[in-house]
């Protein structure tokens, strides 16, 4: 039987190619940091300021409350850098190096939080000097991409540079908020407890 090349011949479907997740799905961690941001700006802005929500004792002040605890978690997120370098085989680490950067940055949120609870009662949203804005702008930031990281460490097929990015955008602001606060505080007023 003689086979004829100008027939019709039948073709099978080809296999679709694998693709990698749709970029369209990260604007969710995106429009999440944006609207915790947003959200706490907008509240720090319209709500009336207090002045003072709280005083530990031992400390001579809500400032020297607040610098100390700030200081905590930024050496916590020292060491978290440390730890990611070491994750992210940069910098040698034991086996442990990945518990120890989960811990240290839990600890390292956990002493942010009440700082940032206080300055949203008792100042809000300031503006009147460049510093104290950009310690406003910066704080709102620092918990919208905080957010997005929380959610992109759940995601299964991230890529590789994505999690070091958001997570050094994190460091970043809460480094500059230290250096607009903390710090400023124990050069203005010294290294008081």
């Amino acid at each position: 039987m003689p086979v004829d090349p100008n027939a019709a011949t039948q073709s099978w479907p080809a296999p679709e190619p694998e693709r990698g997740p749709n970029p369209a799905r990260y604007l969710i961690p995106a429009l999440v940091a944006a609207a915790v941001a947003v959200g706490l700006g907008a509240y720090g802005k319209v709500h009336d300021p207090t002045g003072t929500a709280f005083n530990l004792a031992g400390f001579s002040s809500t400032g020297a409350v607040k610098s100390w605890l700030a200081t905590a978690a930024f050496l916590f997120a020292l060491v978290q850098l440390v730890s990611a370098l070491m994750v992210y085989g940069r910098l040698p680490g034991p086996r442990w190096s990945g518990t120890l950067h989960r811990w240290s940055g839990r600890v390292a949120f956990l002493l942010a939080v009440p700082v940032a609870v206080h300055c949203l009662y008792a100042f809000g949203f300031q503006s009147y000097e460049s510093r104290v804005l950009w310690h406003s702008l910066l704080g709102c930031f620092f918990f919208g991409v905080f957010s997005a990281k929380m959610l992109l460490l759940r995601w299964e097929r991230l890529p590789g540079w994505l999690l070091p990015i958001v997570g050094g955008l994190v460091f970043t602001a809460l480094t500059i908020l230290w250096l607009t606060s903390a710090l400023w505080f124990f050069r203005t007023f010294g290294v008081t407890t």
